[in-house]
């Protein structure tokens, strides 16, 4: 079992950044590859992105591309989101996920439904 708890979220304006965290219980959290999804009002959650237990293998939706680094510090079970030039379009509520194989990031990483556990959400909006 994990429990995920995000936070940094807020507003912001356009072009500005915001650095998401996302705290995880348990003495596990190195084995999980962790992702980040959000939910826009009205969408469907979406991808935005994944790195593996271990730190070696990231992955961008190509929204986010070069716009946003996912990083994760095993010592403190805490996964980031940095995001810059921050867009309207980015306003969502950002879900951070934990996935147990831990592996690469590819295939079901990429997708909600292939993580095992979810935090609550943390709301960004940018304005223009």
């Amino acid at each position: 079992q994990v429990n995920l708890v995000e936070s940094g979220g807020g507003l912001v304006q356009a072009g500005g950044s915001l650095r998401l965290s996302c705290a995880a219980s348990g003495r596990t959290f190195s084995t999980y590859a962790m992702g980040w999804f959000r939910q826009a009002p009205g969408k469907e959650r979406e991808f935005v992105a994944a790195i593996s237990r271990s730190g070696g293998s990231t992955r961008y939706a190509d929204s986010v591309k070069g716009r946003c680094t996912i990083s994760r510090d095993n010592a403190k079970n805490t996964v980031y989101l940095q995001m810059n030039s921050l867009k309207p379009e980015d306003t969502a509520v950002y879900y951070c996920a934990a996935e147990s194989s831990g592996g690469p990031v590819y295939g079901s990483k990429l997708y909600d439904a292939g993580y095992d556990y979810w935090g609550q959400g943390t709301q960004i909006t940018v304005s223009s």
